[in-house]
């Protein structure tokens, strides 16, 4: 053997070179992997949908009485003041009412003045629910400072001063409403009689119920309007609300009192709201891809100083992000890191340049960024988006680190 070596040299030299290239070629290669550091910053947990503001107490004014109104010479966004004149109607002359027309217009007159009793009433009650949770937030405030009592039930009273305070001024809103449909019942009997020959026609005034501005015109120019037809709309900008409408999954995460925050509204920093509904009543509605979804309207309130949105109006766009969870300093990894392991969750971290398993305890999840109760401690190096080809134990190349 070692003959035939001495008397072919390059065949004995290409052979080992072959042994050595096959040895090589059958050890293990390391995996490249891309790594990212475990860090300790703050965390959320947000659902993020559109949605858009609206008054909250609108009036559409109707035509009280049949008739011919008059050419319209006010325009949308015209500010107007509680028992402005709007417009006039000019009631039609062969209008008369006979016995049973004004027996049902006498019945409509007394439900409606029962009606703005019942809405003075309510308005009361609200004032007098208003009042009591001032005072009961304010015998809270000195409880707070000496920590005596958690935040929890503060915030809880200082919502319910929010609360009431809305429904007070809705309330308010309702005995303007019933004070207007009671004017507009009496005006059908008041100006119901046929007008003698030679007396100048009479107007009905149709009269603005609050202040506020002018939202929509129905009609613009002179003709004849019908009992109940539409003329306008008014309501106050300074009073939004904004109304999200959210898939029914993510409803029953809502409550009301939950921090909102709104975005991409046209201001340079987001404004600050709160949830104050979440109505018990869903709807279907057909997603961009042709998807029948279930979604339900989430009302919220603005909490910032109206100075910072005093700029929006009725129907204008925004996006609000309701906060379900929120700690600072969370210890925490991306999610495209977690795999699952022994019906829990692991991830593989860097060490001696090989991947090492490690069971983790995952917490609160936001779909990027996930929570690690135990297992990986803060500057450790885990495997983002490991491959099927890494395993414990598995030699590992670094090619890239996020941090």
């Amino acid at each position: 053997m070692f003959t035939a070596i001495r008397k072919h040299p390059l065949i004995a030299v290409f052979s080992i070179v072959v042994l050595v290239l096959l040895a090589l070629g059958f050890m293990p290669q390391p995996v490249l992997v891309e790594t990212v550091a475990v860090t300790q910053a703050p965390l959320s947990v947000t659902i993020e949908e559109e949605g858009r503001t609206r008054v909250i107490d609108r009036y559409v004014i109707s035509a009280p009485v049949s008739g011919v109104t008059c050419r319209q010479q006010l325009k949308v966004g015209d500010n107007v003041k509680q028992g402005q004149t709007l417009l006039s109607i000019t009631p039609l002359e062969s209008q008369v009412l006979d016995a049973r027309s004004r027996a049902q217009a006498e019945a409509q007159q007394q439900a409606a003045e029962a009606a703005f009793n019942a809405a003075q009433e309510q308005a009361l009650a609200a004032a007098a629910a208003a009042q009591l949770a001032q005072n009961e937030l304010q015998r809270l405030q000195p409880l707070m400072q000496q920590s005596m009592i958690s935040r929890e039930d503060f915030d809880r009273a200082r919502t319910q001063v929010q609360t009431t305070a809305a429904a007070k001024r809705s309330a308010d809103f309702n005995v303007e409403t019933a004070r207007y449909e009671l004017e507009a019942a009496s005006s059908l009997l008041d100006y119901s009689a046929a007008i003698s020959l030679g007396e100048p026609a009479e107007r009905v005034a149709v009269r603005s119920p609050i202040d506020g501005r002018i939202l929509k015109i129905n009609r613009q120019c002179e003709g004849p309007v019908k009992t109940g037809e539409p003329l306008l709309e008014v309501g106050d900008p300074a009073a939004l609300e904004v109304e999200v409408d959210v898939l029914s999954a993510d409803a029953v995460k809502i409550k009301p009192g939950m921090q909102v925050l709104f975005e991409r509204w046209g201001g340079e920093t987001p404004l600050q709201g709160i949830v104050r509904i979440v109505e018990p009543v869903g709807f279907t509605k057909t997603s961009a891809l042709g998807v029948d979804e279930q979604r339900v309207l989430v009302i919220s309130d603005f909490t910032s100083p109206t100075e910072q949105w005093s700029r929006l109006g009725d129907g204008y766009r925004v996006e609000a992000r309701f906060i379900l969870w929120q700690q600072n300093e969370v210890l925490q990894v991306p999610a495209s890191s977690l795999f699952r392991y022994d019906d829990g969750w692991a991830v593989f971290i860097v060490q001696n340049e090989r991947a090492v398993r490690r069971p983790v305890q995952v917490g609160q999840r936001n779909g990027l960024r996930a929570q690690i109760l135990s297992g990986v401690k803060k500057g450790e190096q885990v495997i983002n988006h490991p491959a099927d080809d890494v395993d414990d134990d598995v030699p590992v190349k670094v090619t890239s680190i996020d941090q």
